[in-house]
């Protein structure tokens, strides 16, 4: 029988639980899992932001992750040209992409390479967004007890 190989990408900022279970889940699907960081510049590229915590820190986190058997740095914004680098089976993705532009888009260039889109439950309560504005409103009330205290 043949290895799967999967891929799953993410920007793995400011790493949590929902990360973790993309990661876990992502490891019972295949039999060597590939961690895709996505780089600095991609984030700012395609979010319109540059994330809290630096490529190789995000890198060398995912890295000591147990489900993850290998990280490479994701360079270039097109999947399928990730893919001819990197190569593998399937790739996982939340379920946050499904049915939007850029999911249909990525099940039909990876449907014409033979690469199969695997979605999992998003973790609603949980996510890098929500933690940065945490951390926003956290540091708005320590500033202002500064300027009052």
């Amino acid at each position: 029988m043949a290895r799967i190989v999967g891929y799953a990408p993410g920007a793995y900022d400011l790493f949590h639980v929902g990360h973790l279970n993309i990661l876990k889940h992502a490891k019972r699907r295949c039999d060597y899992l590939i961690a895709g960081v996505v780089a600095d510049d991609m984030l700012e590229l395609t979010k319109g932001r540059r994330p809290i915590v630096p490529l190789a820190e995000r890198m060398e986190i995912v890295r000591h992750i147990s489900y993850v058997d290998e990280v490479v740095a994701e360079v270039v914004p097109d999947k399928v040209e990730t893919w001819r680098s990197v190569g593998f089976d399937v790739i996982f993705k939340g379920d946050d992409w499904r049915g939007t532009p850029k999911g249909d888009r990525l099940e039909r260039d990876f449907a014409a390479v033979g690469v199969e889109v695997i979605y999992f439950p998003y973790t609603m309560h949980t996510s890098s967004t929500a933690l940065r504005r945490a951390l926003a409103v956290f540091d708005e009330a320590e500033l202002v007890e500064s300027e009052v205290g």
